[in-house]
């Protein structure tokens, strides 16, 4: 796994200072510049770089996608799509208003800020993390008006904010394109577009989307029903976590799967396809009535001919939470990106961009740690200087039996994660629950106060 970091920017004193932002924010893990930064000189250095006009957002966006092609070139690859939206509206009086910021629909209220929308590549076997293929950064105007109004329903799909979901999807093959054996793009209801069906696929790139719409089908019956006379092909179990006041369960999940050929809409472009085949695959709970009773009907551009090519893409859409994971730490879990106390939104939005590659680093450790099988070398998130450091901790850290000990060799990123987790508040029990993301987050944080003690401690003892 190569270092992820910037290589191709106007300057190199930029590409030394992008780097050294990067290791900060892995390391110290917060948004505030005065926490990261070492001294007056650094702030100042910190915010020059996020103001710089040589370092737009299409330059760090390329740098991102160029770390995620080398990582995965010759894989295949499921790239997974979601929006966030940035509200930035308690800091409203010190924000600057300018082309960069505009309305959101945050706690149901105007808010101030932008929108993010990423495609996150993943391993299709191992599920590894590869980078983003594309992000798009957008902002609504700040007097936003209604659909209505701007009568959205008749514009074409270009002019419309769900043609996101089209434009980073065409990104994506172009950014993997001769990089991949193949890849699946994965979205929610929202990616449901008939254009998107139309016009994307190839021989290398397939689509999986959960159904929006419940189409009237060529046999004239109906998406949502067109499977309800049909036997279960297949079925498995999983088990749903406490929520809400709802009690865990064992979920019975069948599977039915057919072909199916949906029609363009009459709101569809007129150069698009008149009809598209596709392959819908239902997975549904049975045995249980609850609000939140399972029911996913995936559309896909996949052949779909067993049980168990159905399952696997049942999984591959169940890996959307990953990207759901990447806006919490990017957000209150973790960065607390809206926090922030930039003034220009300009460098806030680059800030974010940088915070999502720092991002992947996490991913990594946890992967690294909760998959025994998948090697991952310590170098994709450590320095040979911070690991001789965690093996210092790692003798603090290990307890008296051995069940407390590291049990992983050395230069295996799973044994500098033991490390990190420790300090993050993890006991360090194998059969316990593995450390998640924010117990990560958290370790990195002592680990780089730890560091730099050391490394105090270090050079002094040298003079």
């Amino acid at each position: 796994m190569q270092k992820r970091e910037f290589t191709d920017l106007e300057d190199l004193r930029l590409v030394y200072r992008g780097n050294k932002i990067l290791n900060d924010l892995f390391s110290k893990s917060v948004h505030s510049i005065r926490q990261i930064a070492e001294d007056e000189a650094a702030t100042k250095g910190f915010y020059r770089f996020l103001q710089n006009d040589r370092v737009s957002e299409d330059d760090i966006v390329s740098n991102l996608s160029a770390n995620c092609q080398s990582a995965c070139r010759g894989k295949y690859v499921i790239c997974i799509q979601d929006t966030t939206e940035i509200n930035l509206n308690s800091h409203s009086k010190r924000v600057k208003k300018d082309g960069d910021i505009g309305t959101t629909n945050a706690n149901k209220d105007i808010g101030l800020g932008f929108l993010l929308h990423p495609s996150l590549v993943l391993d299709a076997g191992e599920c590894i993390p590869y980078g983003y293929a594309d992000i798009k950064v957008w902002n609504r105007p700040l007097k936003f008006t209604s659909k209505h109004e701007r009568k959205y329903n008749s514009l074409p799909i270009e002019q419309k904010e769900s043609y996101r979901w089209i434009e980073v999807s065409k990104n994506t093959k172009s950014a993997l394109k001769g990089i991949v054996k193949g890849m699946v793009i994965v979205q929610d209801r929202e990616g449901d577009i008939y254009e998107q069906f139309a016009v994307v696929p190839d021989d290398q790139t397939h689509l999986l989307i959960r159904a929006k719409t419940n189409r009237t089908l060529a046999d004239k019956t109906k998406l949502f029903s067109c499977l309800s006379d049909q036997p279960a092909q297949g079925s498995y179990t999983i088990i749903v976590n406490a929520s809400k006041g709802k009690k865990k369960r064992t979920a019975q999940i069948e599977i039915r799967y057919k072909e199916v050929e949906i029609y363009k809409t009459d709101s569809a472009s007129k150069d698009a396809a008149p009809s598209v085949r596709l392959t819908l695959i239902e997975a549904k709970e049975v045995g249980y009535q609850g609000a939140d009773k399972i029911c996913w009907r995936l559309l896909t551009t996949l052949v779909v001919t067993d049980i168990q090519m159905a399952r696997t893409c049942i999984e591959w859409y169940s890996w959307r939470w990953i990207v759901e994971e990447v806006f919490k730490i990017l957000k209150k879990e973790g960065y607390n990106i809206e926090a922030s106390e930039l003034e220009y939104a300009s460098s806030v939005r680059k800030m974010c961009l940088m915070i999502m590659e720092v991002v992947i680093k996490l991913f990594l450790m946890r992967l690294a740690y909760a998959e025994p099988e998948v090697e991952i070398s310590a170098t994709a998130c450590f320095t040979d200087d911070e690991q001789v450091f965690l093996e210092h901790q790692i003798k603090r850290l290990e307890g008296k039996t051995e069940k407390q000990r590291n049990p992983y060799k050395t230069k295996d990123l799973k044994r500098y994660v033991w490390a990190i987790a420790r300090l993050g508040g993890w006991k360090g029990y194998e059969s316990k629950r593995h450390p998640g993301i924010t117990t990560l987050w958290t370790g990195l944080k002592y680990f780089k106060a730890a560091m730099q003690g050391w490394e105090i401690s270090r050079n002094v003892s040298t003079r």
